[in-house]
């Protein structure tokens, strides 16, 4: 059976991937994305400081991404779940060098020249009853993307470690309604006295479940001793955990992240530890919002598509005369 070869194969389909995408196929890349269909930001209702996009679904970004892209007949998007890779010993013959074979989940392979793992993280949420309910509704963890809506309202700071005293801070520049929920954190003093000192409120009983009224909407939090605290807003701070199969098994240099996690190591272009192989996004860093993780997946599309240009430079130097690549 005849077996394709892509230019470029796209491990994830949001704002990272598609952007790469959009960059490769208008350079005329054959470029397959592989979208799992789980973005990051799918409990969201809306995403804010987007420009052009503020307060717009992000899943309505992704559908006109995805619907731009149709304009360029070399980029194919499918759905699929990438669970390896491996540089490969059974591509065509006219592949060139480096070639990767990527394993997905349904025992299918495909075959690239160079591979871009965009695939995102996963939060993994406090282990508080009824906060994954809330994860998008009434629950959030940035600032900046989600805490416009919820100034001069009662905001609740649900800490699992002291790291999120800032998350505290930046919501006092929001609202004067914000109250620190320790939960255990054990948060230095020198935190505390910071809190404090500009307003916030500091809640040491440990924190028993977070409670939905009978229509769905955040009421607030249940102490363990019975207590309910009135919320109009919780902000948390989820384990970051990368959706990395294919970078671990291709053995991509990792490194601590200071908000929690290993992530894999990228250069300014999203270059990693291994040859011919490409990170943007979340995968790489926590942080990344929606208008970062498109400028990253912008260039390391570019990127790649010089790093392909500089191998057919060779190609063709070594070619016989008049029969370049």
């Amino acid at each position: 059976m005849q077996q394709t070869t892509w230019d470029v194969i796209i491990v994830g389909g949001g704002s990272a991937g598609l952007s790469a995408a959009l960059m490769l196929g208008r350079s005329r890349r054959r470029v397959l994305v592989l979208d799992e269909g789980r973005p990051r930001n799918r409990f969201a209702g809306h995403m804010h400081g987007v420009l052009g996009r503020d307060h717009s679904s992000p899943l309505a970004l992704l559908d006109d991404g995805r619907a731009e892209l149709g304009r360029y007949d070399g980029v194919t998007v499918r759905s699929g779940v990438a669970v390896g890779a491996r540089a490969a010993d059974d591509v065509p013959s006219d592949a060139h060098a480096p070639a990767f074979t990527l394993d997905l989940a349904d025992g299918e392979r495909l075959h690239a020249r160079r591979l871009l793992v965009a695939s995102g993280l996963t939060d993994v949420l406090p282990d508080v009853p009824g906060l994954a309910e809330q994860w998008g509704r009434g629950a959030f963890v940035c600032p900046y993307c989600d805490g416009w809506e919820a100034r001069d309202r009662r905001v609740a700071l649900l800490a699992t470690s002291a790291a999120q005293v800032h998350q505290a801070q930046l919501m006092r520049q929001l609202s004067d309604r914000v109250t620190v929920f320790a939960h255990g954190a054990g948060l230095p003093e020198e935190a505390r006295a910071g809190l404090l000192a500009r307003g916030i409120g500091i809640e040491d009983r440990a924190v028993a479940a977070v409670v939905s009224d009978e229509a769905g909407a955040l009421r607030g939090i249940r102490l363990d001793d019975g207590t309910e605290v009135a919320t109009d807003a919780i902000f948390a701070g989820p384990a970051p955990e990368p959706n990395d199969p294919v970078l671990r098994s291709l053995a991509a240099d990792r490194a601590a992240h200071p908000m929690g996690g290993e992530f894999a190591v990228v250069d300014a272009m999203g270059r990693t530890s291994v040859p011919g192989v490409w990170a943007a996004g979340n995968v790489t860093d926590p942080r990344s919002s929606v208008p970062y993780a498109m400028a990253a997946g912008s260039m390391a599309g570019a990127a790649i598509n010089a790093d392909l240009v500089e191998e057919e430079v060779r190609a063709a130097l070594a070619a016989p005369s008049g029969r370049g690549v």
